[in-house]
């Protein structure tokens, strides 16, 4: 299990998620309007508001030297303090929503309240699926870290094609718990890697919802379930003007979270624990362009 397609009721009228498609579409003319307003908050990595172009290179997360990824991104993230100073200045801050589009705090809060509750839920599933008390994970995630990101992957720029090895995103994993992905396809769309060592395509569902495993639920499972490594392509030749909105909300674990492997007969690896908090800060410091 390391990736799946959901569906929030195959796009029909849900009482929990509404009906998908209509809330993408609402999404997607967000971005013209965040175009706009990012420059005026320009961040790195970790932060919240505009990623601009060459601050990020997914790669180096898996130690893959890689020229900066082609995208840019509006970064928000869990901003309920926790009291602690120091741990609410990098996990919990403040979100900035632009003035420019007042649209956005509600549509996108709104998409973030029920990716987090989807995630949620998520979570349980994947404890009744390893043979566990549905509940298990909840005292991990009473108080959790997440992070949502609008990445938008730009068309191809005549006066500077992508460089070797230059992606989108770079061949990484993502580094929390599940990672829960709404997208558009393209020719310079996301590849999975699969177990046989291959890229592929990864099937486009307009109905559904890419889930992906993180590293801490990788660590978590003893590798029972692996993360998934995955890239994102950069401008095709063949659809150079093509570009692409992907919605992704990175779901992680409470900041002080041990998270330590199952034993066999869940668990088929074991590692060192981690605290939660310390895995990803050294993880999004090696992604972040100085």
């Amino acid at each position: 299990m390391d990736w799946m397609e959901l569906s929030p009721s195959d796009s029909i009228p849900c009482p929990r998620f509404g009906r998908r498609s209509d809330g993408y579409r609402r999404h997607r003319r967000l971005d013209i309007g965040i175009l706009v307003a990012k420059k005026t908050a320009a961040i790195t990595v970790g932060g919240r508001g505009w990623i601009p172009p060459g601050a990020e290179a997914n790669g180096y997360a898996e130690g893959t030297p890689t020229p900066p990824d082609l995208k840019e991104s509006f970064s928000l993230a869990a901003d309920w303090p926790t009291g602690d100073d120091a741990i609410d200045a990098r996990w919990f801050r403040p979100n900035v929503w632009p003035a420019e589009v007042p649209l956005m705090r509600p549509v996108v809060g709104d998409y973030i309240d029920r990716m987090h509750a989807l995630s949620d839920e998520l979570m349980a599933l994947c404890a009744v699926a390893l043979g566990l008390d549905a509940g298990f994970f909840a005292p991990f995630l009473d108080h959790p870290t997440y992070g949502a990101n609008l990445n938008w992957y730009p068309p191809a720029d005549p006066a500077r094609p992508p460089e070797p090895g230059q992606y989108r995103i770079g061949p990484h994993t993502d580094f929390g718990t599940v990672t829960v992905l709404d997208r558009e396809p393209g020719l310079g769309g996301l590849q999975i890697y699969t177990t046989d060592g291959t890229w592929v395509n990864a099937p486009y569902d307009p109905a559904a919802l890419t889930v992906n495993i993180g590293d801490l639920l990788a660590r978590w499972t003893g590798d029972r379930w692996r993360s998934t490594r995955h890239r994102v392509l950069p401008p095709h030749p063949d659809a150079p003007d093509e570009d692409l909105l992907s919605l992704i909300f990175f779901y992680e674990a409470n900041h002080d979270a041990i998270v330590e492997s199952l034993p066999p007969p869940i668990g088929r690896a074991s590692f060192p624990p981690v605290v939660a908090h310390e895995y990803l800060r050294e993880k999004l410091d090696a992604i972040t362009v100085t």
